[in-house]
């Protein structure tokens, strides 16, 4: 049984009357109570509502947000088998209808921030405008229902300009952020066939200027379905587009045309196609429908984000992270959403904090690994600005430690809500994470969201409580996968979620180790296919780096439990230091020491590397298991994906750990 969670962790922010009161999750515990009859006076008893009585908590949902559609939706699901869930049969919508439709034309939609650049707002008029102009090209390149339109764009407002316009075709989009290379970008389209790339000529990233035209002539050469090519000018406006077959620039390419007009499709009508890390084998592309992704994303940004009509939300995030597509939703509410494309530690580690400011931000969301090395580098985010408007802090990717939670209330004030969450790019949301009506507890996770029936089991298929466990959906929710692209039989996705528990009743295993508290808290404690387990004592990673991050001298950390050739194992720590600190003798006893008290004897580690950084995804998450197979002897192109990772030169120091166990090994 893997280590449960320190009880003792203490409230970090309550809420207030007002703030409670004015909530969006209260608005609709009233309505509830009045217009359906269904009395939950907490949180807790909605949400248990909420996953006993799905059909009646989505179709509330639907009328409460008066989903625009043809059809009757009184049938919600038809079939609770999964994978296969029939959701709302009989109805047709469209994702870039419920944006887009009666809004306030002179109300900012969009903020839009280039790296050391001012702030761009765009009103509703001008987004609708734009959209309409981008249909008119796709319409105009034989872009229909069905279709795929891939693009290679950054996080600027054309990307969801062209999102909004694909969907609105019934179209099916899919990205790829520029700094990919070409042989992962191909990966991804290849498996999925476009029609049109829309695409950047460079991108500026911490100072410097990134042209990508030789890349793109290399993808555009091995897509053999693409009829248009369309490309963004962003660094260098007007210069020819030569050897790029059926190109066009994105101005010449959004003329002038009908009148906006959405295609209603099916619920699960593809709407989006995203992919896995791809940090091992080719990346799955995961299909998910127009009225999955509408659902969710009201439910989500109104309830568990709390948009309000004069927020601002900022999530940090690159076009490639699924992050990105969470807050296009931001769209779905009253809030507008604001886009920054360049390095946040750019002139400096505060930067970010910065846009902030300039963009008078009031929900910025980014990633643990960001709060993390802001707290490492001693930034200060209120020191010379203004961050009086900013009253929310959202953060996932990976657990959230709770030093970082410290340091997050010991900088901006003990007046901010600050939500963790957990989910996933095969959901595109998170599961677990923020409720604005509760306080916030270091260390955990608020709840488990509205409709989300999550548990933790263990390996007999048991839920626990105060105990380590995996992580299950025990029935489905809208936003789940169509299908993967290309599965036909429907193969991969079952081997994907639903094979793990021979239950009769298939359940959704996502494969991280949570731990739900007697107070309904949650905790995460790492992926579940990266466990520890050293001499019958399982721990999950999560609960080590807690453990060493809790010394000042240690800002990061990666654990791997390496097999040897005889069956035994070897604990190898890697841990980044703070400026100035060194690995020596003293440091090392310190952190067994800590291990020791904290985790078991057992969890001391065989040996402590010092790295300068560890090597993560896209979107944040370190690479533990990949890291683990190499130094157990597989090659690096085998376990990795470099395209897929934030910082591959965080790979040296393992590449060559594996290649000096090789020699030792006589390999």
């Amino acid at each position: 049984m893997l280590k449960a969670t320190d009880p003792t962790r203490r409230v970090m922010w309550t809420p207030s009357e007002e703030w409670t009161a004015t909530s969006e999750l209260t608005r609709f515990r009233h309505w509830l109570a009045r217009e359906r009859g269904v009395e939950c006076l907490d949180y807790d008893a909605l949400w248990h509502w909420s996953v006993k009585d799905i059909e009646g908590f989505w179709k509330a949902i639907w009328d409460y947000f008066d989903v625009r559609a043809d059809g009757d939706p009184t049938s919600v699901l038809t079939d609770r088998t999964m994978p296969g869930a029939r959701w709302f049969p009989d109805v047709q919508l469209n994702y870039a209808e419920q944006i887009l439709a009666d809004r306030d034309p002179e109300r900012v939609a969009i903020v839009s921030v280039c790296e050391s650049e001012a702030p761009q707002e765009f009103t509703w008029a001008e987004l609708i405008d734009r959209v309409t102009r981008a249909r008119a090209g796709l319409i105009a390149a034989g872009v229909g229902r069905g279709d795929r339109v891939a693009a290679y764009l950054p996080n600027t407002v054309e990307a969801v300009v062209a999102l909004l316009a694909t969907a609105s075709l019934g179209a099916i989009w899919s990205i790829v952020a520029p700094e990919t290379g070409a042989t992962s970008t191909l990966d991804r389209f290849r498996q999925i066939d476009p029609t049109v790339l829309i695409t950047v000529d460079g991108y500026r990233h911490a100072g410097r200027e990134f042209d990508r035209l030789d890349v793109v002539r290399e993808i555009v050469d091995e897509l053999p379905t693409l009829g248009r090519v369309v490309v963004v000018d962003h660094l260098s406006p007007g210069r020819p587009l030569t050897g790029i077959t059926a190109a066009v620039t994105w101005d010449d390419f959004c003329a002038a045309g009908p009148p906006l007009a959405f295609e209603r499709v099916p619920f699960d009508h593809p709407l989006w196609i995203l992919y896995s890390s791809g940090t091992t084998g080719a990346p799955k592309p995961i299909v998910h429908g127009h009225g999955g992704i509408v659902l969710e994303h009201l439910k989500k940004l109104h309830f568990h984000v709390d948009a309000r009509r004069d927020d601002r939300i900022l999530w940090f995030t690159s076009t490639g992270w699924m992050m990105w597509n969470f807050l296009v939703g931001g769209l779905l509410t009253d809030a507008a959403i604001v886009l920054y494309d360049g390095s946040p530690r750019h002139p400096d580690q505060a930067a970010m904090w910065d846009v902030v400011e300039a963009t008078d931000t009031t929900c910025f969301g980014t990633s643990a690994g960001f709060l993390t090395a802001c707290r490492a580098d001693g930034v200060q985010p209120r020191k010379d600005r203004d961050l009086r408007r900013l009253r929310a802090v959202g953060s996932t990717g990976s657990p959230l430690t709770p030093e970082v939670f410290g340091w997050v209330y010991a900088e901006l004030g003990p007046d901010l809500w600050l939500f963790s969450s957990s989910g996933g790019t095969d959901v595109c949301t998170s599961f677990i994470g923020g409720v604005p009506t509760l306080p916030v507890i270091q260390g955990e996770l608020q709840r488990r969201s509205l409709g989300a029936p999550i548990a933790a089991w263990d390996d007999d298929a048991h839920p626990l409580i105060g105990a380590v466990g995996e992580l299950v959906l025990t029935a489905p929710m809208p936003s789940m996968p169509v299908k993967f692209w290309g599965d036909t039989d429907g193969t991969r996705y079952r081997e994907a979620y639903f094979d793990h528990y021979p239950t009769e009743s298939p359940v959704w295993r996502h494969g991280d180790w949570i731990e739900i508290t007697p107070g309904a808290g949650v905790v995460i404690h790492g992926r579940s296919d990266s466990t520890i387990n050293r001499g019958g004592i399982r721990m999950g990673t999560s609960e080590l780096y807690r453990s060493v991050l809790s010394l000042d001298a240690v800002v990061d950390a990666l654990a791997l439990d390496v097999i040897e050739p005889d069956a035994s194992s070897r604990l190898e720590l890697f841990v980044v230091l703070a400026a100035g600190q060194e690995l020596d003798t003293e440091l090392k006893r310190a952190i067994t020491s800590r291990l020791r008290t904290d985790c078991s004897p057992r969890h001391i580690p065989d040996t402590v590397h010092r790295i300068d950084e560890v090597p993560r995804t896209r979107s944040g998450k370190p690479l533990e298991v990949p890291m683990k197979r190499l130094l157990m002897g597989a090659d690096l192109d085998d376990v990795v994906d470099r395209d897929a990772v934030v910082n591959p030169h965080a790979l040296d120091p393992f590449l060559r750990l594996a290649q000096e166990r090789r020699d030792r090994c006589g390999q």
